[in-house]
């Protein structure tokens, strides 16, 4: 005989209702994890790569705007969008990314077109013969200018034209400092 048939119908009922009158409570109780959305993620103006040059072993971490494109070697890097989390969750960081190729009779060929992940660098990075490439994050800032900003630099005017300055009074008999002879020849010579 099982245990369950020497408990009376009624005390199992009983206890059946308040085990689900405490679940009730403590759920109600609890606040409820927000689901995720994707309005929690950060668009970024700077997407941080990093690269290795496999001739000489050189890794270089390079900023580039995004729509901007930056030459890498032979490989051309133009991100489209980076995105990051807020630093109070998990961070997960892709970027959309373009890679073109100049190759030896400079042409440009596309390589690579798709998003990287930075958590996951082996996962979608450039392999190239000579050049990898991966992203590592995406900044707000960078200390590279932006393009914008170069731009500007110029197309802004020249400064403007410094003020004469005031020219001393120079005797009657004195030719300026600074004139040639035909511009003395309105004036009668002086032979004395």
């Amino acid at each position: 005989m099982s245990i369950l048939r020497q408990i009376p119908m009624a005390a199992l009922a009983a206890f059946a209702a308040s085990a689900v009158a405490c679940t009730v409570a403590s759920a109600a109780a609890q606040e409820p994890a927000p689901a995720p959305s994707t309005s929690d993620r950060i668009t970024n103006p700077v997407a941080e790569f990093a690269g290795i040059d496999k001739i000489t072993g050189r890794i270089i971490t390079f900023d580039v705007y995004i729509d901007e494109t930056v030459q890498f070697g032979a490989l051309q890097v133009t991100p489209r969008v980076c995105y990051s989390r807020p630093d109070t969750e998990q961070p997960k960081t892709d970027s959309f990314v373009e890679v073109d190729e100049i190759t030896l009779d400079r042409k440009i060929r596309r390589i690579f077109t798709g998003w990287m992940f930075a958590e996951s660098p082996g996962l979608n990075a450039v392999e190239h013969a000579v050049y990898d490439v991966w992203l590592k994050g995406c900044k707000q800032k960078s200390d590279v200018p932006a393009p914008t900003a170069a731009k500007a630099d110029t197309a802004k005017p020249a400064a403007p034209a410094a003020k004469p300055k005031a020219i001393a009074p120079q005797p009657a008999d004195a030719a300026p400092a600074d004139a040639s002879p035909d511009a003395t020849d309105d004036e009668p010579a002086n032979t004395n």
